[in-house]
């Protein structure tokens, strides 16, 4: 009986919560694919259609009808074709048909009809069905169709027949390697469960590497400690894959775990493994893993690639071990592997950084390398050493060899500037013009850096009208020395200007020649201004450290009587993590003492101390005064413990203070104790605190006698201290 397709209904769906994002959606396909066969079937030329039914009427067969379909480019005349071929009584649809139909429909996105077609055939149970749609899984996943490759899995694990490991294993490899939403291997995976089917190690791999790819780490690291449960044992991909996800999201200690893991194993390492791993382990700047691998592949008779080599020998350069680095250089160049640029560059620099100038310079020559970067390396190198003669060879060198650029210039440039020979620089300045070299920034910086070291503010000032000019902008360390010179010469002004066009242009400036531009400004009594700077500061994250220009600020308020500004201030300090250092807390104790809010100063002078801080001599004679003042002194005594051991801190006078004002609050024993520490260092109290203490001893007198043995039975009390070291008066 004929298969009959006037009406093709999707008998079921796959799940509406499985991902299935191809090139085109399944829902653009679909309305992309509707306009297109209106317009089209608007446009068909129905001459060709008729020919192509009077063809198959006289021929209809299998075989005729697919080849029809094939050549028929229109999706939408193919369908009638198809369908019209099912209305005929004599002829019965064969998987051959359904297969050719599904995949035009599948390749042109329609994957709503294309996984009707597919039920379809299944459902008529056609001879050989369950080929067909193997070789269309097959081919989807070669044209990059997921979305339709797991539909026609969903279709295929709906009917009694079950597909292939190696078929699961294909469209999830494709996912994973397309980057593909994680839901989509896991409705593949699901889909095996379903079916029965027992997964082998490749299918927990593409696994492993999709979950790492979703940034599901732990749950990978379960899933690889259950493999055994699952009957698979981990071979070489899972520990590549392990040791990769969990390096480059800098669990670094967790991967080389799994690498002892797999040294314990004896798991057998290949050529992929080693040129993956050992280059980000490198690249990570552990030495002693790359290095440990690297010795393994070659004992392994396992040739590293250029790749390889290059990565190995950049983290041996970057740990100065210049003389394997060399070693492993030289063998790369007898395996008749070429380095790139970027191993000259390694080691030139790392023969510089240890001073091996010769050395660096000899390899230039022997290998005959004519790049002006590694050439100015080495410029830089005599320049950085001090050797103004070799450095000047070297130039005349590169000038020769036709190897120089205008950074070759700023280099030598620079290194005179640096050591205040202005007039120097100024001849190697005429000389790169004559040598058609145009000064640029880098040259207006040094100019501007040997200025400032020779105090010609004026000269550098003019310098840097140039560069605004010219919308320049200083390297990082003219911009600082700059900054620095104008504030100690006490242009203010000139600093406050170059630092807002500095920061306008996104530069950042050193935290030292921030924090003294702010400190000079307060110091001027522009403490608004300051505060501007440093929300600029804070807003281009131009400062690491923005404590001591905080503190700066904070003095500033507190000396022009604005209290409440202060406060603001020590809140933004707080909420953006700027640590509060004894400074801070000196300025907030005399602020506070200053207004009497007694509470608030002991409660920072304890937090203070708590934090290991000491405050200044000056700030504890604002707290004691205070206190003093409104017979609150009990309240920190506990906390001064560990101040008295500090003669600096804690003064004579301070301890005077200090012993009086308990002993009129009341506390005459921790008076009279603090007493006996002032004594055993050899200080005196001062005279108003000594009459305290004798007023009192004879008021005590006064009031009844006591017996003999009482009195002698009261050692090292205040009286007789007083009696003893100082007598009667």
């Amino acid at each position: 009986m004929a298969v009959k397709l006037s009406s093709l209904t999707l008998s079921r769906r796959i799940p509406n919560w499985v991902c299935l994002n191809a090139h085109l959606s399944s829902i653009s396909c679909a309305i992309n694919l509707q306009s297109t066969q209106e317009s089209e079937q608007s446009q068909s030329n129905s001459a060709e259609f008729e020919a192509k039914i009077q063809f198959l009427k006289n021929r209809l067969h299998p075989d005729n009808l697919v080849s029809v379909l094939e050549k028929t480019p229109d999706l939408n005349s193919s369908v009638k074709l198809f369908k019209w071929a099912s209305l005929q009584k004599t002829f019965n649809h064969t998987a051959d048909t359904y297969h050719m139909m599904i995949l035009k429909l599948g390749m042109a996105g329609n994957v709503e009809e294309m996984e009707g077609f597919c039920h379809d055939m299944v459902r008529e149970k056609c001879r050989g069905f369950d080929k067909s749609l193997l070789a269309l899984i097959d081919s989807f996943v070669g044209n990059h169709r997921l979305a339709e490759a797991l539909r026609v899995l969903y279709v295929m694990n709906s009917s009694s027949f079950k597909p292939s490991i190696g078929i699961i294993n294909a469209l999830t490899s494709a996912l994973v390697e397309e980057k593909r939403d994680f839901k989509d291997v896991l409705f593949v995976y699901k889909e095996m469960v379903k079916a029965g089917i027992c997964p082998n190690i490749d299918t927990l791999n593409y696994l492993l590497a999709a979950l790492f790819e979703s940034g599901r780490v732990d749950t990978a690291i379960d899933q690889y400690s259950r493999m055994n449960k699952k009957g698979c044992n981990p071979n070489i991909r899972t520990f590549e894959i392990l040791i990769s996800g969990l390096a480059a999201r800098n669990r670094v200690e967790q991967s080389i775990g799994i690498l002892q893991e797999m040294f314990e194993c004896g798991c057998e390492l290949d050529s992929r493994f080693y040129t993956r791993i050992i280059p980000m382990f490198c690249g990570l700047q552990n030495l002693e893993i790359g290095w440990r691998l690297f010795k393994l592949m070659r004992a392994s008779n396992i040739a590293p690639d250029s790749v390889t080599y290059g990565a190995m020998i950049r983290c041996l350069c970057e740990h100065l071990q210049m003389d394997d680095a060399i070693k492993l250089f030289k063998e790369m160049t007898d395996s008749s592997l070429l380095p790139d640029h970027q191993v000259y560059v390694d080691i030139i620099n790392g023969l510089c950084k240890l001073n091996k100038i010769t050395e660096a310079r000899n390899l230039l020559e022997e290998r005959n390398l004519m790049d002006t970067c590694l050439h100015n390396a080495i410029l830089a190198s005599y320049c950085n050493s001090g050797n103004f003669t070799m450095a000047k060879d070297m130039l005349r060198d590169m000038i020769g060899r036709s190897v120089i650029d205008a950074s070759s210039w700023n280099i030598l440039i620079r290194f005179l500037c640096q050591n205040s020979v202005i007039n120097k620089a100024s001849e190697y300045i005429c000389r790169m013009v004559i040598s058609s070299f145009v000064p640029d920034s880098a040259t207006y910086s040094a100019l501007i850096l040997g200025n400032c070291k020779m105090g010609k503010v004026a000269d550098a000032l003019h310098l840097f009208g140039h560069i605004r000019s010219k919308y320049w902008v200083l390297d990082s360390v003219s911009y600082a020395e700059f900054v620095e010179c104008l504030c100690q010469r006490g242009n203010i002004q000139d600093a406050d200007k170059v630092f807002s066009y500095m920061s306008d242009k996104g530069c950042t400036l050193q935290s030292t020649s921030f924090n003294m531009l702010i400190e000079k400004i307060c110091a001027s009594g522009e403490v608004n201004r300051a505060i501007k700077l440093l929300s600029l500061a804070s807003y281009t994250d131009v400062v690491a450290s923005l404590g001591a220009s905080y503190n700066s600020i904070l003095r500033g308020l507190s000396r022009s009587g604005q209290e409440n500004c202060l406060w603001v201030m020590l809140a933004q300090m707080i909420v953006i993590g700027c640590a509060l250092d004894a400074e801070t807390y000196c300025i907030l104790i005399q602020c506070m003492s200053a207004q009497d809010r007694i509470g608030d100063c002991v409660f920072v002078f304890n937090l203070m101390l708590h934090e290991d801080l000491i405050p200044d001599s000056e700030t504890l004679g604002c707290l004691l005064s205070c206190l003093a003042k409104y017979s609150q002194m009990h309240l920190i005594f506990p906390s001064i413990d560990k101040l008295v051991s500090m003669p600096e801190i804690l003064d004579s006078t301070m301890h005077s203070v200090l012993i009086d004002s308990l002993w009129r609050e009341g506390y005459r024993s921790d008076a009279s104790r603090l007493l006996d520490l002032m004594l055993e260092k050899g200080w005196l109290p001062d005279a108003s605190t000594h009459a305290l203490l004798m007023g009192s001893v004879a008021r005590k007198e006064m009031v009844g006698r006591k017996s003999a043995s009482e009195k002698f039975s009261i050692q090292d009390n205040v009286s007789c201290i007083l009696e003893e070291n100082l007598g009667k008066t």
